[in-house]
């Protein structure tokens, strides 16, 4: 689902309760810093677990190599997958985890909302910009729930990034009302990488072979 965030565009303040205690994972693109997580964490009353603080601890019981980062982000978010109303600041889509579309599978646990800058100057120029990246392949824009297009990084703009991602979400759950429920089911299952077609229990995601899709 794309959807752009400006400050001319969502304006209301949105209630979360259409969550059902999901827990949101924030994608930035590029390596500016994200300064809307404070103001949507306030938003959704959800608990704050950056991702940053927690990889620190881990990098040094990996080998040292490029892969490095995006493997101990990885087993962060394993270990926060089964988290419920958090919200989790990521390390972005150029070296953390979401730079790798084989490193997704925990990140499926949550509602993820990519956040990508652009010079796009209204909301149809915006969505046309998501839809290229997505038809080239960009597994950051095809793999996350929402994209969230906006104009600057700085302060100013936290307040409207956090309602249009907010705002994004509750269009996306209103448009299929079982979403919620369904990430709870492939939690509970063992995040193993069959978001959107949840297998029944038992499926083995290393034996190659396909099954119809657990029902919701």
């Amino acid at each position: 689902m794309l959807i752009t965030g400006s400050a001319y565009i969502y304006k209301s303040c949105i209630c979360p309760c259409f969550l059902k205690g999901t827990s949101i994972y924030l994608v930035v693109f590029d390596s500016h810093g994200y300064s809307g997580t404070r103001v949507l964490v306030q938003k959704s009353c959800w608990k704050h677990l950056p991702s940053k603080q927690l990889i620190h601890s881990i990098l040094g019981m990996l080998a040292e190599g490029s892969d490095s980062v995006a493997e101990a982000e990885c087993a962060v978010l394993e270990s926060l997958s089964s988290h419920v109303r958090a919200v989790v600041s990521t390390l972005g889509g150029q070296q953390g985890a979401a730079a790798r579309a084989d490193k997704w599978r925990h990140l499926y646990a949550g509602f993820t909302v990519w956040l990508s800058q652009t010079e796009a100057t209204d909301e149809n120029s915006a969505k046309e910009e998501a839809r290229r990246h997505v038809q080239d392949g960009n597994s950051g824009y095809s793999n996350a729930d929402v994209v969230v297009k906006l104009q600057g990084w700085d302060a100013d703009h936290a307040k409207s990034v956090a309602q249009a991602s907010l705002s994004a979400l509750k269009q996306l759950i209103l448009s299929d009302r079982k979403l919620p429920g369904k990430k709870s089911l492939y939690i509970r299952l063992g995040c193993r990488g069959d978001w959107p077609n949840i297998k029944p229990p038992g499926w083995d995601p290393s034996s190659g072979t396909d099954a119809s899709p657990a029902r919701v």
